[in-house]
């Protein structure tokens, strides 16, 4: 075969094993002699709509076949994909979409109007419906007139295979650029490092445009031929009913699901005998978590990456998680991560520094940003994580803080910057700040600092509401405090410090 990207996958998998099932949805299973006849079909499909190599393709909806059919298709024709968060908000939304500029819009499941939405505020755009009758080509009708002749066009690993949008800390998107060899390396870090098996059932319920759904979990699973229970939405109660049903033998969340599970009505008679991998991801594992599952015999495999390294870039094996808990891991096989000083000499065995990954799964950069691109690596290509870590005697690496401030929420990114920009926006807001405050159900969650302008008094309610109108419902502060003024150094620099230190604990509106 000429092409060497993911679009070949089904191909490949098809010629190898046609008949083992691929993925299982709402009670459909598809094998992947079916994944392959769809994928080409649609392939041929985007073709006819005038899809070609370079050009962006993108989806929005939940976890759907038509999700990975839409990758491997676009992967076959050497076109981009790009996936997008249905949790957005519209103005968010038409930004990805103008920005990426997406040629083809496969969206499926979404509340009536938003599509039409989508494309009165960014323009020109075809549209492929999956159900229903929104806006848009018939999904399944296109595919069931289209050819199924297989497609090789050359794709190479340098080629361009998503761009994967996460938040910024200027408060913009930026757009992840992977090629099809990060994403291919990512995969084999995955089958390597955890040992997935080719009869491998794994339950995908977290989001597939997150990379750690999608690059931790389905992709490793579907390239070493096993299957992919595919959940639209997490409901843990249904998980705990499908583990035994399917005997799923691998699961990827984040600590919230996995909490959620714990405490949902029937855990305790859940038969998860099956169960031989569980995969966690953005966020540290609490001991309380991990110890409730250590009472049903299930050790986590957990770690640390990003979107930008397609997101593997250290794990922490089930053996070491007592012996090094607390620690993120050592680095993926073929993935290199070092703890540097601000000089750039790495640091000694406890010394705190910022994490720099390297390696085939890293990004080349963020799309149509090449100074953001030149700020993100050093020399070598070694990406800067903006992470501050330390590493021990043993080459263990334990993260210690974040020098963006990001807040992570329910495996959730939450940039200030972006909150902070979308409250300045509101008329009676002179001056913001977002930090991060302890929460039980989510880890953590953001609390907005605000200086009302002279003369004004903004409500709590009043704030939400603004900032609900712009923002995705996830990146919305739960609190609001009230202050005469934030503080800042002699240059007028925000001190995010004393901010958590005199806000992180006060009363909140």
């Amino acid at each position: 075969m000429r092409n060497q990207g993911i679009g070949s996958w089904p191909a490949r998998r098809n010629r190898r094993t046609p008949r083992r099932t691929a993925l299982l949805h709402e009670g459909r299973a598809y094998d992947y002699a079916t994944l392959h006849d769809r994928s080409s079909r649609l392939a041929h499909a985007l073709r006819g709509a005038g899809v070609a190599r370079g050009d962006r393709v993108a989806f929005l909806g939940p976890n759907h076949p038509a999700y990975l059919e839409t990758l491997f298709a676009a992967g076959t024709l050497g076109a981009v994909f790009v996936p997008l968060n249905n949790r957005l908000a519209v103005a968010e939304l038409a930004l990805q979409l103008t920005d990426s500029g997406t040629r083809l819009l496969v969206h499926a499941r979404q509340p009536d109007g938003k599509v039409d939405e989508l494309v009165s505020a960014c323009g020109p755009l075809s549209l492929l419906c999956v159900e229903g009758d929104g806006p848009g080509q018939g999904y399944e009708q296109l595919l069931a007139v289209s050819p199924a002749e297989e497609i090789d066009e050359e794709v190479g690993h340098d080629d361009v295979c998503l761009i994967m949008y996460t938040s910024g800390t200027t408060g913009r998107a930026k757009g992840a650029v992977l090629t099809h060899g990060n994403v291919v390396w990512n995969s084999l870090n995955v089958v390597v490092d955890t040992d997935i098996a080719g009869d491998e059932v794994a339950l995908v319920g977290a989001p597939l445009f997150h990379t750690g759904a999608l690059g931790m979990s389905c992709l490793p699973t579907l390239l070493k031929g096993g299957t992919v229970l595919l959940e639209s939405a997490f409901d843990p109660e249904r998980v705990l009913r499908l583990i035994g049903l399917h005997g799923v033998t691998a699961l990827f969340g984040v600590p919230t699901m996995y909490d959620a599970m714990a405490a949902a009505h029937g855990w305790r008679e859940a038969d998860l005998t099956s169960l031989r991998l569980l995969l966690c991801g953005g966020a540290p594992v609490p001991t309380r978590t991990a110890r409730t599952y250590l009472e049903r015999g299930l050790v986590f495999v957990q770690g640390y990456g990003m979107t930008e390294a397609s997101p593997g870039a250290l794990v922490l094996d089930r053996a070491d998680a007592a012996r090094k808990a607390g620690s993120a891991g050592v680095p993926h096989f073929f993935t290199d991560v070092t703890v540097l000083r601000p000089d750039g000499t790495e640091t000694a065995p406890g010394e705190n520094g910022e994490v720099v990954v390297a390696g085939p799964n890293v990004t080349p950069g963020y799309w149509n940003l090449p100074e953001a691109t030149a700020e993100a690596f050093l020399d070598g290509g070694r990406f800067r994580s903006g992470d501050v870590a330390a590493v021990d005697a043993d080459g263990y690496v334990t993260l210690v803080d974040r020098l963006k401030d990001m807040i992570i929420s329910g495996g959730e990114n939450i940039y200030p910057a972006e909150v902070e920009d979308a409250l300045l926006r509101h008329p009676d807001v002179a001056e913001a700040a977002v930090i991060g405050v302890p929460d039980a159900r989510w880890g953590e969650v953001g609390r907005a600092v605000v200086v009302p302008r002279p003369g004004t008094e903004p409500t709590a309610e009043e704030l939400l509401a603004h900032l609900g109108k712009l923002l995705a419902r996830y990146k919305l502060p739960r609190s609001v405090v009230l202050a005469p003024e934030l503080p800042r150094n002699a240059t007028g620099k925000l001190l995010k410090g004393p901010l958590r230190d005199h806000y992180g604990s006060a009363p909140a509106h």
